[in-house]
């Protein structure tokens, strides 16, 4: 995984967490790599990987199991919210990305029914 600079790895590797748990890669239940095998897996320090770990369960999208683990949440509700957090977090950055493009909002949304119509064809 590379990193960006200009934001903190533990955010990232949360954001890619969140994102696997979002799109169903990981589901419910699934257990979370342990931190020192993470950690390997990422180039990171493990401090990094517990880090994120105490924040999504902070959040209460994982819990941990003291000896077996930490978990992902087998709350579907939460999950769902999750799904719909990161689809506007996208939708945000694509909005500011378009406007900072100098489209405005009518603009945008013609491109995307076009978009849309153009992926109906397919």
């Amino acid at each position: 995984m590379e990193f960006n600079s200009n934001l903190p790895i533990y955010i990232q590797i949360m954001n890619v967490i969140k994102t696997k748990i979002a799109s169903g890669e990981w589901s419910g239940g699934d257990k979370l790599p342990s931190v020192r095998e993470f950690s390997k897996q990422l180039k990171v320090n493990p401090n990094t990987i517990q880090r994120v770990y105490q924040e999504l369960e902070r959040e209460e999208l994982v819990f941990t199991q003291r000896g077996m683990g930490t978990f992902i949440t087998e709350d579907a509700e939460m999950i769902k919210e999750l799904k719909k957090d990161r689809a506007t977090s996208l939708m945000d950055l694509f909005f500011q990305d378009m406007q900072s493009l100098g489209f405005s909002k009518e603009e945008i949304k013609q491109l995307i029914t076009e978009r849309i119509d153009k992926e109906e064809k397919k």
